[in-house]
């Protein structure tokens, strides 16, 4: 666990609303993993910033129990030309605390690191939260993910 101070920066992906309270989202991020998967998202980028993937949960209604917008995307360099079809956010610049999580993505890794963030006591923002999926999470057996969870201030 590290604290870390983020300046904003824009992401374009495809998105869904889900909640967590009803077992939604276990059944809506998976989807939107295939169809992000499916999609060439990156093909129809014309400004990408890296070629990690990232994986917002952003538009919080609430805590983590509420309903929230799950964006699956790139970093881009700016948001002036968003494709039909894809959502453009900004995620705002702020403090988050990172957590790097190690594992096989097939057995739940990144979910039960979310388990332990959801129980623990930080000070949550509830603004943007994501996970950044790079070259060492290639290997979905042996993947390394960094997530950031947004602080309050």
């Amino acid at each position: 666990m590290e604290k870390q101070t983020l300046n904003s920066f824009p992401v374009i992906g495809i998105t869904v609303r889900t909640c967590n309270a009803d077992g939604s989202a276990a059944r809506d991020i998976p989807e939107l993993w295939n169809r992000f998967m499916g999609a060439n998202i990156a093909a129809k980028l014309s400004n990408i910033a890296g070629s990690e993937i990232y994986s917002i949960y952003t538009d919080y209604e609430g805590d983590y129990t509420q309903p929230y917008t799950t964006l699956i995307g790139y970093k881009v360099e700016h948001l002036d030309h968003v494709p039909e079809g894809l959502t453009g956010i900004m995620i705002g610049g702020r403090s988050y605390e990172k957590r790097t999580v190690k594992g096989n993505l097939h057995k739940g890794m990144v979910y039960d690191a979310w388990v332990e963030i959801w129980n623990s006591d930080l000070q949550r923002a509830y603004t943007s939260d994501f996970e950044v999926y790079g070259a060492a999470a290639q290997n979905p057996e042996d993947a390394t993910v960094d997530i950031y969870i947004s602080l309050q201030s």
